[in-house]
């Protein structure tokens, strides 16, 4: 066979595999109906970065709740721990996502402890699915000490924080629908993965009722 006659096969192949396993986006999509998809996990997991590409993915708008509460108080989340306190903060993080999760379907990335709060979490389970970017400490820290605006790492041990906030948070993220490894690998595997295993939770869904 000639190199064109190997190509033209090649491509045949191709063609026919893509046809056996077709796209699974629009089937996710439809599956999701009005639902949302909610990232949860720690800081420097990668939500915002993977919830854009998701999104981009799935043709669905994306938001991020924190840009969100930014944009309602008028100052950064550093300035608003720094001037209101935490409480503070949780409270309008709250009644932020309680809106956005009425716009769905739509793929909304939270902060970290949005999904410690139990009236949230409840809105999430009803109005949307949940994944759990899931990472190690060492791959945490690796990223969020390329950005010094994280108000609960502001100390003199930020390491020892996010320890504690791993021991303090992780068993009520693993209550999340879907987990998933987030770690450094290129972007669009962690999409890959995230697209095929929401599919997969989809399916099963749909065959339990």
């Amino acid at each position: 066979m000639t190199k064109e006659g190997r190509a033209e096969h090649a491509t045949h192949r191709e063609r026919a595999a893509e046809a056996a396993c077709p796209p699974l986006e629009p089937a996710v999509r439809e599956r999701l109906g009005t639902r949302s998809i909610v990232l949860v996990g720690l800081m420097g997991a990668g939500k915002s970065t993977v919830g854009r590409r998701l999104a981009s993915r799935l043709d669905l708008p994306f938001k991020d709740a924190d840009a969100e509460i930014e944009a309602a108080a008028g100052m950064s989340v550093a300035d608003i721990f720094a001037t209101h306190g935490e409480p503070y903060f949780r409270e309008g993080e709250r009644r932020v996502i309680g809106r956005l999760l009425q716009e769905g379907p739509i793929v909304l990335a939270t902060g970290g402890g949005a999904f410690m709060n139990p009236e949230t979490r409840a809105w999430i389970a009803e109005a949307g699915i949940s994944i759990w970017l899931k990472a190690e400490l060492e791959v945490l820290m690796r990223r969020v000490r390329k950005r010094a605006n994280r108000p609960l790492l502001k100390n003199a041990d930020p390491e020892g924080s996010m320890q504690r906030l791993m021991q303090s948070r992780e068993p009520v993220y693993a209550l999340a629908d879907i987990t998933i490894e987030s770690r450094d690998t290129p972007h669009e595997r962690v999409v890959d993965e995230t697209l095929n295993t929401l599919h997969d939770w989809l399916a099963l869904e749909g065959a339990a009722r």
